[in-house]
């Protein structure tokens, strides 16, 4: 008995089930335009035994999972930070207009809608999102069990994605890249004990808008990127990259041995902002915390550690004193010619 045809004929490719599966979503940007898609490969090289050499995966042009010369904010870097669900229609449509990685969108069925949740829900959609409808006492318990009961979510939520940190030297390299098409001297901020992730935030604020090329912080006993800093930096975190050092007192020292200056600020410092020396040169502006100010590690790496001149207050805290000194920075490179 002759075997029975199939009413369909057979799909061409390995798509799948259709023209559409082959397709791939719409008006998501490409891997390489993020740079929170990263390649692990270096940081699981360090915890796992090394694979015979024949088996290992072809690495990309520039050794690292992106290509020589990239843009920073465009290369990938190792991970770091958690994912956290963000709630609240107005930091939620912020968070996705400044491309804040995430995974899910939450919409409450049944939800008055209004100029907000409509944008959300499109915006998500475009990023390619998982958008999933769910009742409002579920989307309740999701914010219990991520730290935040009886969180004013308004229907609406975002469960971020797992931040992904760049690693130092290759953020320098992109700095350097950047500088030799602009002519501008690499700009990085180093935060040296920062614990509060909204001063992280501001400071990436206030670096983003003064044309700095990175921002780099500790692994440890610092703030890194979470939903508070995103929220704080107004959705440059979105385009600024932002490196972990393992030790950051010798990454500073690899930064100088690579041609950078480092510049740190503190009250006490032996010489005032406006006659910093090393300002038209490629530099790292290190600031500490409010209380402790910079460790003594970190100071004695400095080649300058410059103090801005106040009254009426005994110190300025790390994201404003940033903001000034980038702001001197930023004016003397332009007297300059840079």
């Amino acid at each position: 008995m002759p075997a029975k045809k199939s009413k369909k004929g057979p799909t061409k490719g390995s798509g799948g089930k259709g023209k559409r599966s082959l397709e791939g979503k719409k008006g998501t940007p490409a891997a390489e335009d993020r740079h929170w898609y990263a390649d692990k490969q270096r940081r699981d090289a360090k915890k796992k035994p090394a694979k015979p050499a024949a088996s290992a995966p072809p690495r990309a042009a520039g050794g690292d999972g992106r290509a020589k010369g990239a843009q920073p904010g465009t290369g990938t870097a190792p991970s770091g930070g958690g994912s956290d669900l963000l709630v609240g229609r107005n930091p939620v449509v912020e968070a996705l207009r400044a491309g804040m990685p995430a995974t899910r969108f939450f919409l409450v069925n049944s939800l008055d809608q209004d100029e907000r949740v409509t944008e959300a829900a499109r915006l998500a959609g475009e990023a390619g999102l998982e958008i999933r409808e769910v009742s409002r006492s579920e989307l309740d318990r999701r914010c219990d069990s991520q730290g935040q009961p009886g969180a004013a979510h308004q229907g609406v939520a975002l469960q971020t994605r797992q931040y992904r940190y760049w690693d130092p030297e290759d953020m320098l390299e992109a700095a350097s890249a950047t500088a030799q098409e602009t002519g501008v001297p690499p700009l990085i901020v180093a935060l040296d004990g920062v614990t509060d992730p909204h001063n992280l935030g501001a400071v990436a604020r206030s670096a983003a808008a003064f044309g700095a090329h990175g921002l780099l912080i500790p692994e440890r006993r610092a703030a890194g990127v979470g939903i508070a800093a995103w929220k704080t930096s107004a959705g440059t975190l979105a385009r600024l990259p932002v490196a972990q050092a393992t030790n950051l007192t010798r990454t500073l020292k690899s930064y100088k041995q690579s041609g950078v200056f480092v510049a740190g600020l503190d009250g006490s410092g032996e010489t005032e902002l406006d006659a910093l020396n090393v300002a038209t040169d490629p530099l790292v502006v290190v600031t500490g915390s409010e209380g402790k100010g910079l460790s003594r590690l970190v100071r004695e790496t400095c080649d300058e550690v410059a103090r801005i001149p106040i009254s009426g207050a005994e110190s300025l805290n790390a994201s404003v004193a940033a903001g000034v000194a980038l702001y001197e920075v930023t004016r003397r490179r332009a007297t300059s010619g840079h």
